[in-house]
C-alpha cells in the first residue's frame, strides 16, 4: 500500500513538472493577418487560437492592415508591457517592399523588432515573405534572402516563405481574392500549417 502511495505521488509530481505552461501568443502582422477581405473567424490566426487553447494557450492578435515594420516597431514595447508574451510572431514586409523603402532600413527594423521581443522574454518566430519582379528582380531577391539572414543573425525561429502552398502553386488564383495579394479562406488552413510547422517546437 506504501509503495502504491508513493508511485501515486511521484506521478502527480511529474506530470505537474513536465506538463507543457499556457503561453500568450502575440502576432504582430499586417493586412494577411488581419482577415482583410475575410469573415471574422475565418483568418489563419483565428484558426490558430482554436487550435492552441486546447492546451490553455491565449492569442493576441495586435495585426493592422496596411502595417509597415516601422508601425510595428512603434507599436511594439506598449504590447510587449500589456500582453507580456512568451512568444512572438511577426508577419511584416510586404507592405514595406509595396512602398519601394530601403531594404536595409527594413532588416534594421526587423532586427529590433526581434530584440525588443527576446529583451521582453518572447520566443521569435519570423515569417518570412516572397514579392514578385516589380521593383525589379535584385529587389525581390533582396527582399527575399533578408528574412533568412536575419533569422540567422538572431537565431530566431522562422518560416522561410509564408505564402508557401499558396502563391506558389499553379492554381495560385484560386486561393487569392481578387486584387491577387490577400489569400481567400481557402488558404488560410495551409497558411496556419506553414506556421504551425515551426511554432509548435516553440511551444514545447
Amino acid at each position: 500500500m506504501r509503495h502504491w502511495l508513493c508511485g501515486l505521488i511521484l506521478g502527480a509530481a511529474s506530470t505537474l513538472i513536465f506538463a507543457a505552461p499556457a503561453q500568450k501568443i502575440l502576432v504582430l502582422g499586417d493586412s494577411l493577418s488581419a482577415e482583410y477581405g475575410l469573415a471574422r473567424g475565418s483568418g489563419w490566426v483565428a484558426l490558430l487560437e482554436n487550435r492552441v487553447a486546447q492546451g490553455g494557450s491565449t492569442v493576441v492578435n495586435a495585426s493592422i492592415s496596411g502595417e509597415t515594420t516601422a508601425g510595428a516597431l512603434a507599436r511594439l514595447p506598449s504590447l510587449l508591457a500589456q500582453v507580456k508574451p512568451n512568444i512572438v510572431i511577426v508577419e511584416l514586409g510586404g507592405n514595406d517592399a509595396l512602398r519601394g523603402m530601403p531594404l536595409p532600413q527594413t532588416e534594421k527594423n526587423f532586427s529590433q523588432l526581434i530584440v525588443l521581443s527576446q529583451q521582453a522574454g518572447a520566443k521569435v518566430l519570423l515569417l518570412g515573405m516572397q514579392i514578385p519582379p516589380n521593383m525589379g528582380l535584385a529587389y525581390a531577391k533582396e527582399f527575399a534572402s533578408l528574412y533568412l539572414r536575419v533569422a540567422k543573425d538572431h537565431k530566431v525561429a522562422s518560416v522561410p516563405f509564408f505564402l508557401k502552398g499558396v502563391a506558389d502553386k499553379p492554381n495560385s488564383r484560386d486561393f487569392f481574392q481578387a486584387d491577387g495579394i490577400h489569400p481567400l479562406a481557402n488558404a488560410q488552413p495551409i497558411l496556419l500549417e506553414n506556421v504551425w510547422a515551426e511554432l509548435q517546437h516553440l511551444l514545447k
